[in-house]
């Protein structure tokens, strides 16, 4: 009898490590930069405006041309609702930026989803290729505060110039700067009549971000570190 015991009592210990969560278990980032987490997305509150990037894959056409520019700019409009809008946004060689209101998480979520197929199939039909377009899921971050919004506005408008595809001192026409009425000292910058897409209903990136000052066209945007 003791023998049995000892023999149930081991086997009933030999499945304890199975199954569960395990330290370094996962799939590894790839590549050059490290993907984004397919962790569920975090909470939304409809108040808080959302900076999101989405990265084309490696060896595609630029972005910063013409043709795809026109073509973006009627999949931001076509692509915003009550629920999800295209505030502002940059074109960027590889990759686009924006900034969005939408609902909740899910509305988020959903919004993009569409967006970004919506830009998948009018590139591949442009470029006349088959295929994936985008490299992996958007990233997306929640904008709390008046500060932070008026971070992501520099980041988004000013994104051509940190990368040096953009130096005349007018607004970037590859983006909604042109557009933009929140210019520090260049009432003539902005053209409201050239808005297409949906204004901004929060009041964070309405008035809230003005706290902290205009945003003079040449201002540079900063580190990471500054985010809060």
């Amino acid at each position: 009898m003791l023998c049995m015991k000892r023999g149930a009592r081991q086997q009933e210990f030999g499945f304890t490590n199975w199954g569960g969560k395990r330290r370094g278990a996962g799939r590894k980032p790839t590549g050059e930069r490290a993907r984004v987490s397919h962790a569920k997305r975090a909470k939304l509150a409809a108040r808080f405006p959302v900076l999101v990037t989405m990265r084309l894959r490696a060896g595609l056409q630029s972005l910063r041309a013409d043709d795809t520019h026109g073509l973006l700019k009627e999949a931001f409009v076509s692509g915003s609702n009550e629920s999800f809008r295209v505030v502002e946004y940059s074109v960027q060689s590889n990759h686009l930026h924006a900034i969005v209101e939408a609902n909740g998480e899910i509305a988020l979520s959903r919004g993009m989803n569409g967006l970004t197929t919506r830009i998948a199939r009018g590139l591949n039909r442009l470029w006349r290729r088959v295929g994936h377009v985008f490299d992996d899921r958007f990233h997306a971050r929640i904008l709390r505060c008046p500060r932070a919004v008026r971070i992501a506005l520099i980041y988004v408008l000013g994104n051509a110039r940190k990368h040096g595809a953009w130096r005349a001192l007018a607004p970037d026409a590859y983006s909604s700067a042109p557009w933009f009425e929140g210019w520090k000292g260049c009432p003539k910058a902005a053209d409201s009549r050239l808005r297409i897409l949906e204004r901004a209903r929060t009041w964070l990136l309405s008035i809230g971000w003005r706290r902290h000052g205009l945003i003079d066209p040449l201002e540079l945007p900063v580190g990471a570190e500054v985010w809060t």
